[in-house]
């Protein structure tokens, strides 16, 4: 085999940069028994960061997959957190440890909504495919899926008194669903608009709604009484819902009587908002206290929920302020009718303030803290996070801001990168920042304010750095105080372009006024320092004028010819000594945004907003070859140092790494999840950062792991397959119709690897089966004992287990949460002999809550062919006898060992006089009241 080309493997190491991102929501939580109110998890692209706002510190990474993160929920418990991606999946991750043991995978589509049970044993997610579905938290499993809406699920709300589900979608309804029948028996369609959010206060007994405009609509719910129930409803559910949607009371006429057996509604009223725009969010704080609301500006509108006993002093005030009236009007001699005041739904609520944060509010969390202070957390459409503080119990409340964390982040795109020439310092420039990076710690060095920044680069030295500005301004800093040492007013339009020469000694800016300028180093003395030092300035030195505005310039390594882009879609070569015209690249069908010549000055390669690129030859300026690159814009390129290997990155949000030799893509860097818009590669090759509009900057590191290109393409024709082969026909249940509710899991890759392990493991069990059955026959008709089978190397290799027990193994590794879709993929061949396994590990006691569930769920979905095959009868009449029996051996030891641990409890209390769990907290109140009773009588007898 002839000698092949080797390529090394770049890996992504790192994601910073990023602070927030705006398309999840921020949620307070609790690691590790901290301080309540302290840290915030808020999603990363990918990832889930938990900072610390008080230090400004970021103290825990959730790691994710390769999909964006859309929703966070935090455990009522406060050890969890769930978190809904793009793709449709929710993991749970423990904030003990950042590990994620759970996942569920059902919707479609990107997860809108999650909402924990006030017990933390269920989770009901809501998704942009429509669909909510609920799942239970503790066996790891999907209880069922709800459908109904026609958008975009916006929230979802369990209730705590009752087994009941408000969702509400941009479908411009809400409804009302009953967990035990898993039906709809009530949809509210008062709304024009579609309803952005939920919040349920007074003890669940009023509903606030807020959809596009600026009204919160509020809801009285009734729950009726069991008696009230009786009877079946005359008529069922009506043909349409969207007969009267004009009218805001309207509801269901034809389900009125459906509706009435569980709750009423009826509309209270409604509350104006000072913002005209949408509702983003609408929610409470765990006690339904203070409400809280914000639109697409930065303002947040709070209002305090008053107590029962508060709202009926004013209303007794009220009154009496009407009764004085009207006796008044009665003495004048005035017809008058009696004193009444309505309740309104202003007496309840009352409004506070309405905070302004520093951007645009994305989300909001809150927390109720001791002596009635209420703390916010606020992630902010600029990568940031603000935390206020408020007393809602004040005269003037006003909301005092605790926290801002910006420092780790910029608030806008960062649009040039570079790195020094020792590969230990990263810098990145946004449109009001610029910032220095260690690269081996990611932590941030230096942070100076600067112009909008389009250029950048390192002074030889690595002490200064140059800025070239959208302004046509060039910034020089000095890096060991951070401070700007000078702006040259070098270009009339913006500076897109900046390049070091190879001797060290100067620069080359290219600009939008249709100028490229030489500028050399210089030092000069400082006027403004008190010591007589010098400091660099720049010193203009030439002009190259153009007739078109330059996107891009480069020197070759030989500083010979000088390289510039054009609007024109064309590329010049100059000579660098005399300026002199030397070659003109033509060929690109749109401006070429960037480009980059090898080291030995031989190739050059541009990248073009018409998606190409092309490699050419320095030397007589003939095209080598045109690649198609990107799906969008190419938006940088660069080569790797002393290789003919470039990376490109584009508006496709990849980065492909190519060979100027052999013309050949050798790998594709996924990560980004917007547009990139540059990268920067350390002098030695080592390192690449990489900056996108989703805020972030990545690091990649080179490995000393080779690629294949072969193994390579054949690893992507395999992700494929499999991705088109998940995305195939949902598999039908039998029997079951297409209403409102439906199994809660979908059918991924996994759930078919599972069902495929399975199958293997039976085909495996079928021939191990009848060879045993061969063996013994052969001992039968020999007379006498042969020599022992030779054991399967599958079951060797788990310790010599028998046939039946490796089935049990493998349908005990497969996900609880992608057991059931499992089985629903498994041809009915196999489905025999998994029920004979099944009777024998029932007698047996070997899992039998695991093997009852499959058992259920396949006599479920099989249930027509199992009953007409008379093999099975006495299979299952077998199992009928066996399941029946252990399940009842199982309760009564449940039953046994909790009447023990309740017996071992009251022993203890009795011997140590102490009490245990809630008890204690119970008796310790008691024992408070007491107290404060006493109090209260002795001031009054002094």
């Amino acid at each position: 085999m002839g000698l092949t080309k080797q390529y090394l493997r770049y890996v992504a190491t790192a994601v910073f940069g990023v602070i927030g991102s705006p398309k999840a929501n921020i949620a307070y939580v609790t690691i590790r028994g901290g301080e309540k109110g302290r840290f915030v998890a808020v999603a990363a692209c990918e990832h889930v960061f938990i900072w610390d706002v008080r230090k400004g510190e970021k103290v825990l990474i959730l790691e994710g997959k390769k999909h964006e993160v859309t929703h966070l929920c935090a455990s009522p418990d406060g050890i969890h957190i769930a978190v809904g991606y793009e793709d449709g999946s929710v993991r749970i991750f423990s904030l003990l440890n950042g590990e994620s043991n759970v996942s569920f995978n059902g919707h479609k589509n990107a997860v809108t909504a999650i909402q924990y049970d006030s017990l933390g044993a269920r989770l009901v997610t809501g998704s942009r495919d429509t669909d909510v579905i609920v799942w239970d938290v503790i066996n790891e499993c999907g209880l069922y899926r709800l459908k109904g809406h026609k958008d975009a699920i916006s929230q979802v709300l369990f209730l705590k008194e009752k087994n009941l589900l408000v969702s509400s979608s941009k479908d411009t309804f809400v409804k009302w669903w009953d967990l035990d029948t898993q039906h709809c028996f009530k949809t509210m369609v008062g709304h024009r608009s579609e309803v952005w959010g939920l919040a349920l206060l007074n003890q669940e007994n009023r509903l606030l709604t807020g959809s596009a405009d600026s009204e919160l609509r509020a809801w009285d719910i009734t729950y009726l009484e069991p008696g009230k129930e009786a009877g079946e409803p005359k008529q069922k559910k009506g043909k349409s819902l969207l007969d009267d949607d004009d009218d805001d009371d309207a509801v269901e006429g034809d389900d009125e009587e459906v509706e009435e057996r569980i709750l009423s509604c009826k509309k209270a009223g409604s509350i104006l908002r000072e913002g005209r725009d949408r509702v983003v969010s609408l929610m409470t704080d765990p006690k339904a206290k203070v409400l809280m609301c914000h639109g697409t500006d930065n303002g947040l509108e709070v209002w305090s929920v008053l107590p029962e006993e508060e709202v009926q002093k004013r209303m007794d005030k009220k009154l009496k302020r009407a009764k004085k009236k009207a006796l008044k009007a009665q003495e004048a001699g005035e017809e008058v009718t009696e004193a009444t005041v309505d309740r309104r739904i202003g007496d309840e609520i009352q409004k506070l303030l309405t905070l302004r944060a520093s951007a645009k509010i994305r989300s909001v969390d809150c927390l109720s803290m001791p002596a009635g202070e209420v703390r916010l957390a606020l992630l902010l459409q600029n990568n940031t996070v603000e935390t206020y503080s408020l007393r809602a119990s004040d005269p003037t409340p006003a909301g005092t801001k605790t926290s801002r964390l910006t420092l780790a982040g910029h608030r806008t795109d960062t649009r040039t990168l570079a790195f020094s020439s020792e590969n230990t310092a990263i810098l990145s420039a946004s449109g009001e920042t610029v910032k220095v990076w260690n690269r081996s710690t990611l932590q941030v060095v230096r942070t100076m304010a600067c112009e909008y920044a389009l250029s950048s680069l390192f002074v030889p030295g690595d002490r200064q750095i140059i800025l070239g500005s959208k302004s046509g301004k060039l910034q020089l800093f000095e890096l060991s105080s951070g401070s700007l040492l000078e702006t040259v007013d070098a270009h009339d339009g913006a500076v897109w372009s900046m390049c070091l020469a190879p001797d060290q000694r100067g620069i080359v800016t290219g600009s939008a006024d249709k100028t490229v300028k030489f500028w050399d180093f210089e030092l000069i003395k400082d006027e403004q320092s008190e010591q007589k030092s010098k400091r660099l300035t720049l010193k203009h030195t030439r002009t190259l004028q153009l007739d078109e505005d330059v996107l891009c310039v480069r020197f070759s390594p030989d500083h010979r010819l000088l390289a510039v882009s054009l609007l024109d879609c064309t590329v010049k070569v100059f000579y660098v000594d005399t300026l002199k015209f030397f070659l003109s690249l033509y060929g690109h069908k749109l401006p070429v945004l960037c480009m980059d010549i090898s080291h030995d000055s031989a190739l050059i390669a541009t990248g073009s907003a018409d998606r190409n690129v092309k490699v050419w030859g320095l030397d007589f300026g003939d095209c080598h070859r045109s690649m198609f690159a990107h799906d969008d814009s190419v938006m940088f390129l660069q080569f790797v140092p002393k290789t003919h290997l470039f990376f490109t990155a584009g508006k496709d949000k990849k980065i492909k790494q190519w060979d100027a030799d052999k013309f050949e893509h050798i790998q594709t860097l996924e990560g980004h999840h917007r547009e990139v818009w540059c990268i920067a590669i350390s002098p030695n090759g080592d390192h690449m950062v990489s900056s996108s509009h989703d805020k972030s900057l990545r690091l990649w590191e080179r490995t000393r792991e080779p690629i294949i290109l072969d193994e390579e393409k054949e690893m992507e024709r395999e992700a494929e397959f499999e991705e088109s082969m998940a995305k195939g026909d949902e598999p039908v249940v039998p029997g079951e119709t297409a209403g409102e509710a439906a199994p809660a899991g979908k059918k991924t890759i996994e759930t078919v690897k599972a069902a495929e392990r399975i199958m293997e493991a039976l085909e495996l069990y079928r021939e191990e089966t009848q060879k045993m059955e061969e063996h013994e026959a052969a001992c039968k008709a020999a007379g006498k004992q042969l020599p022992p089978m030779k054991v399967n190397p599958i079951l060797a290799a788990y310790g010599n287990i028998s046939p039946a027990r490796y089935v049990l193994d493998v349908i005990r590794k497969v996900r609880s949460s992608e057991l059931e879709v499992s089985l629903l993929v498994l041809p009915f061949p196999y489905v025999p002999d998994l029920l004979k396994l099944f009777n024998c590990y029932v007698k047996d006691g070997q899992e039998v809550e695991l093997v009852c569930r499959c058992l259920f769920f396949l006599l479920r979905i099989h249930f027509g062919q199992i009953t007409s095959n008379q093999m099975l009868v006495s299979v299952i009449d077998e199992l009928r006898v066996n399941t029946i029996s252990k399940v009842r051996e199982i309760r009564d030891v449940l039953g046994f060992n909790s009447a023990g641990l309740q017996f071992l409890q009251r022993e203890i209390e009795s011997k140590e006089d102490v009490m245990f769990f809630a008890d204690a907290t119970s008796h310790f109140e008691d024992k408070r009241r007491k107290r404060k009773k006493k109090e209260r009588a002795i001031l009054s007898l002094a």
